[in-house]
């Protein structure tokens, strides 16, 4: 089959578009045939090695050099597996399962879990799709048959396959912080994959959404259902004053972590699941302890996260966005675009045909 195989931390030479062995099944798996895998931050990041410890810049400063070291935490501050196939995301076919797998047929289309707590709810613990084991950048996947969930829809398989990382991310931090209509929410980096459905997300649940994107972007950030866009160049307490909303939904971080500390009320949740703009932060502990915040660190989704994904996909209450598509070997190009920010939600990589 055709696949990209990251070879280790470095530019796009480091993508290679080449014939390896269509995975053999173990048992317990499903084989899939790829029919879109989209394209997202954390695969660049894992490129680059921005998760190691030692990388204290944002993700946008870490792309601007090709020459970069195999770092040993570079992949979620472990020893990235490279060579290896990326791709987190995945719509695809079922071609092939073990004889213990006994919920699915041939031929449905599925998306995949890429977050997968294997040991049990109970823990923490978590693996990632293309990246504690080959993705989905390829023509075929192999994957626990436990993260196959089929779903029946009119969407597109490229619409579909923008779901699986941003959205269950976004719905993570939505069911971690507890959202509900009564919430004043801000989400930053709104016009993202993750920001995108963020602003759907909460919105579904029926709070009051504040959205901050670029200016560029912030009228279809509106289209979205967000009640109030903010320029990310915008003072935000200026802005909104302090202790002014509920909920703090930010994958950027950066340097104005303090201040999203400061426009929180009391009581309030701020959750996270990224640092796009730098992971250093300054936090004022009195804001902190004061004002009796909890600060919520999402990684790991928890069980009801993808069901409900599914289940809104079925019933038509959230909708999907794709910027732009791009073939399969053509990835060094669409992660080119990618880091450009000029989109508004997914692009999509899609396989040949086998």
């Amino acid at each position: 089959m055709k696949a990209i195989i990251t070879t280790g931390n470095g530019g796009y030479d480091k993508l290679e578009y080449r014939d390896v062995p269509v995975p053999t099944l173990r048992s317990g798996e499903v084989l899939l045939k790829v029919l879109g895998a989209g394209v997202n931050n954390t695969e660049i990041n894992t490129r680059l090695g921005w998760y190691s410890s030692s990388v204290t810049d944002s993700t946008e400063a870490l792309s601007g050099s090709d020459e970069k070291e195999t770092l040993a935490d570079g992949g979620w501050n472990e020893k990235t597996p490279f060579p290896f196939i990326q791709g987190t995301d995945c719509c695809g076919e079922v071609v092939e399962y073990t004889d213990d797998v006994n919920h699915l047929s041939i031929g449905k289309r599925v998306l995949v879990r890429s977050c997968m707590r294997l040991i049990g709810y109970d823990s923490l613990e978590n693996i990632w799709m293309a990246s504690d084991f080959d993705g989905a950048f390829a023509q075929y996947v192999r994957v626990p048959a436990s993260e196959v969930f089929v779903v029946d829809s009119d969407w597109s398989d490229v619409e579909l396959a923008t779901i699986p990382c941003a959205y269950g991310t976004a719905e993570n931090m939505v069911h971690r912080c507890e959202v509900t209509a009564n919430d004043r929410v801000l989400v930053t980096g709104a016009s993202g994959g993750v920001g995108s459905a963020l602003v759907q997300l909460v919105k579904r649940r029926g709070a009051t959404v504040i959205a901050v994107a670029g200016d560029s972007k912030l009228d279809a950030v509106k289209a979205l259902g967000a009640d109030q866009v903010i320029s990310r160049n915008a003072d935000l307490i200026e802005a909104l004053g302090e202790s002014s909303v509920d909920v703090v939904i930010d994958n950027v971080a950066g340097d104005n972590f303090g201040a999203m500390m400061k426009l929180l009320s009391r009581g309030g949740r701020y959750a996270s699941s990224g640092a796009i703009a730098g992971p250093m932060v300054t936090l004022d502990a009195r804001d902190f302890y004061l004002k009796d915040l909890r600060l919520i660190g999402c990684t790991s989704w928890d069980e009801p996260v993808f069901p409900n994904l599914i289940g809104y996909i079925e019933r038509g209450e959230i909708k999907p966005l794709v910027a732009q598509t791009f073939e399969l070997k053509d990835i060094a190009l669409a992660q080119q675009e990618f880091e450009k920010k000029a989109h508004v939600g997914k692009f999509v990589l899609v396989p040949p045909s086998a």
